[in-house]
């Protein structure tokens, strides 16, 4: 279960590879002794470098401070004052808690204490030198998919190498807020929730506008229930036993930790862990720049480091580096229109990938398909889980009025937030919703909401019309106690919530805005996911532009197309990465004989 601060150890959650870290030694490179010293280090966040001052004597933290970053302001202080008052509290860099809601500045904080750290006891943590080198199965991308590969080939006896360009692991799956989509599952049957394999299909084609591939959707759905065993078996450890709605689906059927808390955040370093466990090694900052083609075939990598740049020959080839929503270039390309829209995604999105697969004629597949998220912080790319509006929430415009079904597609919703005065809106719930869901936490330490004790308080405090926010709350909870919404038809489904609460206790309640304090948070749409990609088989084997399978070249998660169609759903994403980086791995053990 997540806490207040999600428990990472570094040992488990950052991996110290000589590409991981860069130190810069203020003083003496000699062990500090029992001299007061200072030193600098730094490490990689959300944005880019941090750099931090340490003051050591006699081996201990006695001071720091972030001398300088690129994180969002106001998002980043909650990380910055949080992780640095524990190292000077603790006189260590180990064993530090990320700070909720900005886990990728808390990982970045923390790597540049352990590279200051390092640098008072005179340790080298400059670029390694890789050699060329061979192995069974390399994969390129060490996020959600790529590390659910190196897990299941090694496990099965093959010798992996994870490369990952970013100076941390996690790609967009740490990012991610809400959970996995899977149906007729243990979880689900000890809730007492109905659901099953064809209304999760049926689901996933309407919510992709029925032109995704429906040979992919199968797969996902019909292996959903295993990788959610699968991920909570001996091999990961995961929690999913919390089982919400999300918008486009019919029942509720996204897996996510006890008390709604971020699957990301909580999965990626199980995942680190576990690729340790089974021995697939990952280098970070090591940046694959091309496949190797034999003869038709994948055969490895070309790989561009700190300290040189090298070749790995490969049996087979896995690349699992994600979409392409932080590259604005690609995205006009494909989109026009979504030109100067913010984004959600970490900065190595780029879509590289798509060039290596050209001499193999690897074809592309609805790549034009690009997805908004509705309810983004602006200007700062925050996205507030859609298990927000799951478990209550509505959406106001500035006016105090409801505009639309706030458990419909993202597609259709982003549409209406910018049919909206100023093209944002508010994000309103009571302490009801935050109690049930461990992720507001997060949002209420960062300061993204304004919180009243009274609607009327908060609408004052939101300039908007208090008897007319008034009046749309007590409509919307007279709909809440007859199960229908007449105005916009919201699934029914979305009245209800069950959890347990921080005593462990079951609560069942309606989902009435009735509780203060009451929140508020102004959204709007942003990039989020690239549906389009790689196109692939069931198999996860790339295919060429005459449908042929490329021989030892795998593709999973977000740099493929196919499975999401024309709209992705919230919850299937997570359910694509793990589940088809479980395939490929498979697949590819098949292909290299183990």
């Amino acid at each position: 279960m997540l806490n207040k601060f999600n428990k990472i150890a570094c040992g488990i959650f950052l991996v110290v590879s000589a590409a991981a870290i860069i130190a810069t030694i203020a003083c003496s490179k000699k062990p500090a002794g029992s001299a007061v010293q200072t030193f600098t280090g730094a490490g990689e966040g959300r944005n880019g470098k941090i750099e931090v001052s340490v003051t050591m004597n006699n081996g201990k933290i006695v001071d720091a401070k972030v001398v300088s970053h690129e994180e969002t302001p106001g998002i980043s202080d909650p990380a910055i004052e949080g992780v640095i008052e524990q190292a000077k509290k603790t006189g260590s860099a180990d064993n530090l808690d990320a700070v909720s809601g900005a886990t990728l500045t808390s990982k970045g904080i923390i790597q540049a204490l352990q590279a200051a750290v390092a640098a008072s006891n005179g340790e080298s943590v400059g670029a390694s030198k890789y050699a060329d080198t061979e192995c069974d199965i390399v994969i390129v991308g060490a996020g959600g998919a790529g590390m659910v590969a190196g897990i299941e080939a090694a496990n099965k006896g093959a010798k992996v190498i994870i490369l990952e360009k970013m100076g941390v692991v996690g790609g967009n799956t740490i990012s991610s807020t809400g959970g996995l989509n899977a149906s007729y599952t243990k979880e689900q049957e000890k809730l007492g929730i109905k659901d099953s394999k064809e209304v999760f299909f049926n689901d996933t084609m309407k919510g992709g506008k029925n032109i995704n591939d429906p040979e992919l959707v199968r797969t996902m759905v019909e292996n959903s229930a295993d990788i959610v065993e699968w991920l909570q078996s001996d091999i990961v450890g995961a929690d999913l036993s919390d089982v919400g709605l999300f918008g486009g689906a019919t029942n509720k059927r996204i897996h996510r930790p006890q008390g709604g808390g971020a699957i990301g955040a909580h999965l990626v370093p199980l995942l680190e862990a576990a690729c340790k466990k089974q021995g697939a090694e990952i280098r970070l900052n090591n940046k694959v720049t091309d496949v190797i083609s034999e003869n038709g075939r994948a055969a490895g990598v070309k790989v561009s480091a700190e300290g040189g740049d090298y070749t790995i020959k490969a049996k087979a080839v896995i690349i699992a580096t994600g979409g392409f929503g932080a590259n604005s270039e690609m995205v006009v390309k494909y989109q026009p229109g979504l030109e100067g829209f913010g984004t959600t995604n970490h900065k190595g999105a780029t879509g590289d990938a798509f060039a290596w697969i050209e001499k193999f004629n690897g074809d592309l597949f609805q790549i034009e398909q690009i997805q908004t998220h509705p309810t983004v912080v602006p200007n700062n790319g925050t996205m507030i889980t859609e298990a927000v509006r799951g478990n209550g929430a509505i959406l106001v415009n500035r006016e105090g009025k409801r505009f639309g079904n706030e458990m419909a597609t993202r597609d259709v919703m982003s549409a209406a937030v910018l049919k909206q005065t100023g093209k944002t809106a508010y994000l309103l719930f009571d302490q009801g919703v935050r109690d049930s869901l461990k992720a507001i936490n997060g949002y209420v330490k960062n300061g993204l909401t304004t919180e009243a004790p009274t609607i009327a308080e908060l609408a004052e405090k939101l300039n908007i019309p208090a008897s007319d926010l008034e009046a749309t709350i007590a409509q919307y909870n007279g709909y809440v106690k007859a199960g229908k919404d007449p105005d916009f038809d919201r699934n029914p489904n979305s009245f209800t919530r069950s959890y347990k609460n921080a005593e462990g206790k079951q609560i069942d309640e309606d989902c009435q805005i009735v509780r203060g304090p009451f929140y508020a948070i102004e959204i709007a749409p942003a990039i989020h996911h690239t549906m389009g990609g790689i196109k692939i088989n069931t198999k996860a084997e790339v295919q060429t532009k005459d449908g042929k399978s490329v021989p030892g070249l795998y593709a999973a998660g977000e740099v493929t197309g196919g499975v999401h169609g024309a709209n992705r759903l919230g919850g299937n994403a997570v359910a694509d990465i793990c589940i088809f980086g479980k395939i490929a791995a498979d697949s590819a053990l098949e292909y290299i004989g183990k």
